[in-house]
This record gives C-alpha cells, sequence and structure tokens, in this order.
C-alpha cells in the first residue's frame, strides 16, 4: 500500500548513496514523493521516492 507521508522532511541532510561525489544535500521540499535536495557538490536535484532511499545524515 502506498502512502503520501514522506521520509524527508525540508532541513534534514542526507546522502545519495550512489553519488557520493555530490557530499551532502539538505531537502528543500518533498510533495507527493519527489524530493528536491540541494547538494553541496551537484546543486538542486529532484528524486523520486520510489527510485532512491536517500541516506538520513545525524549531524551532532
Amino acid at each position: 500500500m502506498m502512502t503520501n507521508q514522506s521520509l524527508y522532511e525540508p532541513g534534514m541532510i542526507v546522502k545519495h548513496p550512489n553519488e557520493p561525489d555530490w557530499g551532502l544535500g539538505q531537502v528543500q521540499s518533498s510533495v507527493g514523493g519527489v524530493v528536491t535536495v540541494n547538494f553541496q557538490e551537484q546543486g538542486k536535484v529532484v528524486i523520486h521516492e520510489g527510485n532512491v532511499t536517500l541516506q538520513v545524515v545525524s549531524l551532532g
């Protein structure tokens, strides 16, 4: 069963598991399974949650 609730919230820091060279990214928005992330080395990227599971980074 598919849900509209995202795993990601604006402000979260994440890494793309298949693109380590992109560095850390900050989630800008997450709507309807589409997450927009601003990565340090790649810039703004739109990611479909069904295709990639981003790794949430704990900075603390």
